[in-house]
């Protein structure tokens, strides 16, 4: 089995998707002008944040931290300790530049889910690609594909793989079984999705910005043990990068190959951005113009890549555990690097941090989901009650299976929905292009930018009724 996922993975990472994420990023970089460089200090900006006075959506800040909820899961902790391990400190110059790049990708796709946006469940907004593929393309089986593998990896896959790492830590650090971890966990989980969509909108709202500043000043106290060495750290991170490290011993190429492919696979597992999950979140906002929440989703894949996993890599790094001999790997790694700087506390802390990580993203991971079951008309009734015992059933046994199993099958399903919504993005990145245009030609002129979608004729007929043609600040 794990041979077989194994074949998969690297036929589809090594040999296409690494491509395709990396062009894509490129070519709409250069079409929107390099925007995440031209317009950065906007992405900080509280009209990024501005409310919108339609009650049929949720604000901008809520839609923000639900996407940084899913996330910032174990790919910002597990996930970086494996790139080290597996490629070396330069994947952590590749996992920039894919990020780097990823803000391009994720200003169209987030966008294009707002433009395209529904009327879902009692009136509330929802959408994503499944939604721009159907209006947008006329797609309503690529859709459905779509659809039908996000259920599968968002609502059972990425949400067993949080799960297992929350059961992990909690048997390395607090030595409690697996099974007590399992039956916790799934009655924790049940508890909140239970409440909807809002009840984990709320749980987001709270818990995001304690979770990421906490973490931070944790990254800020560990590196600060061995700050003599960040300088040695950096250098090493970019020789390490072109294979320059590797050179001496004959080993460039396969190096580089390494330190490319984990950078950019972990980078893209943490940022999400091309892959099609956040524009889930995004569609739920109510704003005056689209390209509003393409800004914001370029802020949380620059947070979540830029700032959190490097964190993670730099508290590795620096602390040198990565270069001990027979280091670990995974989160044991991580343990290993923080212990010195915070003695006899490191286990109860890297439980917390992992159980706070993973269970935020289990709920936006099942928040993604149930949004897909909306387009495929299965979010009532007993199909939704269904859906939530299966949710349930796979965190408990998310916590008792084998975790390379399911790291391999997150990769693939990953895979798959990003060939999906990469060329979905590539086909409709003339009409997003052209209205991340028109924001910014309204903010030149000193306006607060409103999407009319009288200007565009290219969308007559697309859109769905009552959605933009009653924006409140619509002339």
């Amino acid at each position: 089995m794990n041979e077989l996922l194994e074949f998969f993975d690297t036929v589809l990472w090594s040999s296409i998707l690494i491509y395709l994420l990396l062009g894509t990023g490129i070519y709409l970089s250069f079409r929107l002008g390099f925007i995440q460089f031209r317009r950065f200090r906007h992405l900080f900006s509280r009209a990024s944040f501005k409310r919108h006075p339609d009650a049929r959506g949720l604000s901008v800040w809520s839609v923000f931290c639900l996407s940084m909820s899913s996330r910032m899961g174990t790919g910002n902790l597990t996930g970086v300790a494996i790139a080290l391990t597996l490629g070396g400190p330069g994947a952590i110059f590749w996992m920039w530049v894919i990020a780097v790049f990823s803000m391009a990708t994720g200003m169209i796709e987030n966008t294009l889910a707002q433009i395209y946006k529904s009327p879902g469940n009692k009136g509330r907004f929802r959408g994503g690609p499944a939604d721009y593929m159907e209006k947008g393309l006329g797609m309503r089986w690529m859709g459905i594909l779509f659809s039908i593998l996000i259920v599968i990896s968002c609502g059972f896959i990425f949400i067993a793989l949080q799960a297992n790492a929350i059961a992990q830590a909690s048997s390395r650090f607090l030595d409690t079984p697996a099974l007590t971890t399992s039956f916790v966990l799934a009655a924790l989980t049940a508890i909140l999705i239970f409440g909807g969509i809002s009840a984990i909108t709320r749980l987001a709202n709270k818990l995001m910005p304690f979770i990421a500043l906490g973490y931070l000043l944790l990254a800020v106290w560990v590196i600060g043990h061995h700050v003599e060495k960040l300088p040695q750290v950096l250098a090493l991170v970019f020789k390490s990068a072109f294979g320059l490290q590797e050179a001496a011993s004959g080993a460039l190429a396969y190096g580089m190959t390494q330190a490319i492919t984990q950078g950019m696979q972990r980078g893209v597992f943490a940022s999400e951005a091309g892959v099609g999950s956040s524009p889930n979140a995004a569609a739920m906002a109510s704003v005056s113009h689209p390209a509003a929440l393409g800004f914001n989703q370029m802020l949380a894949v620059f947070i979540d890549t830029v700032v959190i996993c490097t964190a993670t890599a730099l508290i590795i790094l620096t602390s040198g555990a990565l270069a001990n001999p027979g280091a670990p790997s995974g989160i044991a790694l991580l343990h290993q690097a923080i212990s010195p700087a915070i003695p006899g506390w490191s286990n109860v802390v890297l439980a917390a941090l992992v159980f706070t990580f993973a269970f935020t993203s289990i709920c936006g991971n099942y928040a993604y989901a149930e949004n897909n079951l909306g387009f495929v008309r299965s979010e009532r009734g007993g199909k939704l009650l269904a859906f939530r015992l299966l949710v349930i059933a796979m965190v408990f046994g998310g916590c008792l299976m084998e975790l390379q199993v399911l790291w391999k099958l997150a990769d693939i399903f990953m895979a798959l929905m990003a060939l999906l919504n990469l060329t979905a993005l590539l086909l409709l990145s003339g009409i997003a292009v052209k209205v991340v245009k028109d924001y910014e030609r309204q903010q030149r002129m000193g306006k607060i930018p409103v999407f009319n979608p009288n200007h565009f004729p290219e969308l007559r007929g697309q859109l769905e009724p009552g959605i933009w043609d009653k924006n409140p600040h619509q002339n």
